[in-house]
Parts: C-alpha cells; sequence; structure tokens
C-alpha cells in the first residue's frame, strides 16, 4: 500500500516597508535568533540579511531588507535601495509591511514598486496596538483597494498579535521544493557579520541622533582561542566615523563612553557566539565614507 508523503515547501521570502516599521524585529522573532540589528531610530539595517527558518514541511529564507526610500541623499543609501528591489525581484512571496498610520508617502512609493514584480504580496501592518481597534478596519479596506494583496494582517510583533497566523499564510504560499540548508541553520552570514552588526546597534542604542548614522563597523581581526589573551576569543573591531569630531563623541570623557558601548556589545557577542571574548574597540575617521564606493565595497553592503 503506498503511503502518503507531505510534500516540502520552501522559498524566499521579501521582507520591503518603509524605515523603523518593525521589519528586523518581526525577523528575529520568526526565527527565534536575533540575526538583525534592531533599533528604534530608522534606517537600522544596511544590509540584506537572509534569516532562515526551518519548519516540520517548509523553509522559509527571509530576506530583511533596509527600509526603502524614495530620495537617497548619498552612495549608501542608493546601495541600500538596490539591496530592497534586489529582494523583491529574487522573492517567490513578497511581505509588505507598514504602520498603522499611513499610507504615507513611503508606503504608496513602496506600493508602486511592488506593482512592478508579479508575486504574492502579503500585507502586514505592524503595531496595532498603538492605535484604536476601530481605525484598523477602515485602513485594510484602504490598502485593499491600493494593491491586490492576497491576504492583510493587523498584528503587533511586540505584543505576539497575529505573528504565528501570519507566518502560516507565508507558508501557504511558498513553492514546492526541498530544502535550502541544513535545518539548524538560521543565517548565512558568518560570525564576523554578526558581531559587526552587534556593535552597530549598540551604537544606534547608545547615541544621539547623529552618530549612528554617520559611524560603520568593520572587524579588523578575530582569532579564536587567542593564547594572548588567555585562550579566549580576541576580536579587535573598527568603528568608522566621517568627522574628526565625531571621535570623541563615540570614546567619552575618559574613554567612558567607548568603554560601555563595548560591555554591552561584548556580553551579546559571548551570548551569540556562547564562549567568552576580549572585544578592542577603536575609532578612526573616513571622511564621507557614506558616498565613497571603495569604501562601501569593503563594508560589503
Amino acid at each position: 500500500m503506498e503511503q502518503n508523503t507531505v510534500s516540502k515547501k520552501s522559498g524566499y521570502v521579501g521582507i520591503v516597508g518603509k524605515p523603523n516599521v518593525g521589519k528586523s524585529t518581526l525577523l528575529n522573532r520568526l526565527i527565534g535568533v536575533k540575526i538583525a540589528a534592531m533599533s528604534r531610530k530608522p534606517q537600522t539595517t544596511r544590509h540584506r540579511i537572509l534569516g532562515i527558518l526551518t519548519l516540520d514541511n517548509a523553509q522559509i529564507l527571509f530576506l530583511d531588507t533596509p527600509g526603502i526610500i524614495s530620495k537617497p541623499k548619498h552612495e549608501l543609501h542608493k546601495r541600500m535601495i538596490k539591496n530592497a528591489v534586489e529582494s523583491l525581484e529574487e522573492a517567490d512571496v513578497v511581505l509588505f509591511i507598514t504602520d498603522p498610520f499611513g499610507p504615507d508617502e513611503l508606503d504608496m512609493y513602496t506600493i508602486e514598486l511592488l506593482k512592478k514584480h508579479e508575486k504574492p504580496v502579503i500585507c502586514a501592518i505592524n503595531k496595532v496596538d498603538m492605535v484604536e481597534k476601530t481605525r484598523l478596519l477602515p485602513l485594510i479596506e484602504t490598502y485593499n483597494r491600493l494593491y491586490p494583496f492576497k491576504e492583510i494582517f493587523p498584528m503587533s510583533v511586540t505584543m505576539n498579535i497575529n505573528v504565528d497566523e501570519l507566518l502560516d499564510s507565508i507558508v501557504k504560499y511558498l513553492p514546492e521544493g526541498e530544502f535550502y540548508y541544513p535545518e539548524d541553520t538560521t543565517t548565512d552570514r558568518n560570525e564576523r557579520f554578526m558581531v559587526e552588526e552587534i556593535i552597530r546597534e549598540k551604537l544606534y542604542n547608545l547615541y544621539g541622533e547623529e552618530i549612528p548614522y554617520a559611524a560603520a563597523v568593520k572587524v579588523d581581526e578575530f582569532i579564536e582561542k587567542d593564547e594572548r589573551h588567555g585562550g579566549v576569543d580576541y576580536i579587535r573591531a573598527i568603528i568608522y566615523v566621517e568627522k574628526e569630531s565625531q571621535k570623541p563623541i563615540i570614546i567619552g570623557k575618559g574613554g567612558l563612553k567607548i568603554k560601555k558601548l563595548g560591555t554591552y556589545a561584548r556580553k551579546e557577542i559571548e551570548a551569540f557566539l556562547g564562549r567568552k571574548v576580549f572585544l578592542e574597540l577603536w575609532v578612526k575617521v573616513h571622511e564621507r565614507w557614506r558616498k565613497d564606493r571603495q569604501f562601501l565595497d569593503r563594508l560589503s553592503v
């Protein structure tokens, strides 16, 4: 007698939307591991990050993208937009995330981009816990008129509202296919990249409005079980800023600010790696790095 076999599903899901709507927060929640930098400040994500979620019958390859902006100010912005658009092209399913305060100009711009790609698109209206419930039905009707979304979910990642239902919907629209990665894989990024993301996230969380956007992080040296430092991992990372005047802000009086940054980052890096780390941070100036194509290539943006 022939046995019934459950077919597997696998595919890429592009997560798109304007800055600061919770794309990285959702990715981290779904994967169960923090693989994307998070901050309340917009445009925290600069790279395209692949998050891999394996279920019993499906493997979802989430492409977390930088927030879409319509008017790039420099080369870094242009590359961020390019990363987001390329994810739309590669995706089998698109997850459009917005908030309950729109649709605004950037939502409309993103929807126009969606119209150029014939992909199944699911709309998730995040942060619904921040508005009155009476606003939701008219908002859903508005988005239904703007684009033929497969489904629209009012949700809150932080309050865990409709997150599981959204995941079920994503699986529904995935194509059938074998898994791309081993089942215990959560990202295609290496440890160096993840360390850089952790340090960069702490910059966003610890410093004022200007500094995090003018700063870039690059791991310069990573030695596992370095005997010079008692057999723990040694990591030296360089924080690049655009102006000489920004260096003392990062370092702080008597080096206290950068010491605090290093402590917070080291603790999270150790939790991520599962081992002890000696973290050394340096600050260097690279003028106008956000406009420097060769430097951005080094950062793999």
